[in-house]
């Protein structure tokens, strides 16, 4: 019982620190090597966040949209009018996940649906499951996160995308 726990934890703290073991790697990529660039800026973050909201009234959801820098700061949020209150704090969480993990959220939501291995995913601490988490990332550096919520995960991933888009 013990050995299979100290497996468990060592398995999930070199997922942490950026490395996969080889018997692990089945179904799952490396971090990606995206390089840091000057965090993002207040007005670079409002112009996401308006490309999102706008995708979001054009369907008729209402969202949330939190952006945060390559720390996972938060710089910038909005939250429509009608957006239920839960999916602030998950579109923030979002957005941390994009930015410190260097890759859209939706990449856990895979893994972890794959079952098996890819269930050990949920104890990675930050790394949201959910798709609607985007890095930011401008010139070939990642610069910010932007994290939505107030959809279905397919939603919140389409306007992050559109946000995302909106600064590229």
């Amino acid at each position: 019982m013990v050995h299979k726990f100290v497996a468990s934890a060592l398995l999930v703290a070199s997922i942490a620190l950026g490395g996969v073991p080889a018997r692990a790697q089945e179904g799952f990529a490396p971090p990606p090597q995206i390089p840091y660039g000057t965090p993002i800026d207040l007005e670079t973050a409002k112009t996401a966040a308006a490309a999102a909201v706008e995708a979001a009234r054009e369907n008729g959801w209402w969202m949330a949209v939190a952006i945060v820098d390559t720390g996972g700061h938060l710089v910038y949020f909005e939250k429509m009018d009608g957006t239920q209150t839960g999916s602030v704090q998950v579109a923030i969480d979002k957005a941390q996940s994009a930015a410190l993990f260097r890759r859209p959220t939706r990449v856990f939501e895979d893994g972890v649906a794959q079952g098996g291995q890819g269930v050990r995913l949920l104890n990675l601490r930050g790394a949201v499951p959910l798709d609607g988490g985007v890095p930011i990332i401008v010139d070939g550096a990642l610069i910010g996160g932007i994290g939505i919520s107030g959809g279905s995960g397919e939603q919140d991933g389409v306007a992050a995308a559109a946000g995302v888009r909106s600064v590229e």
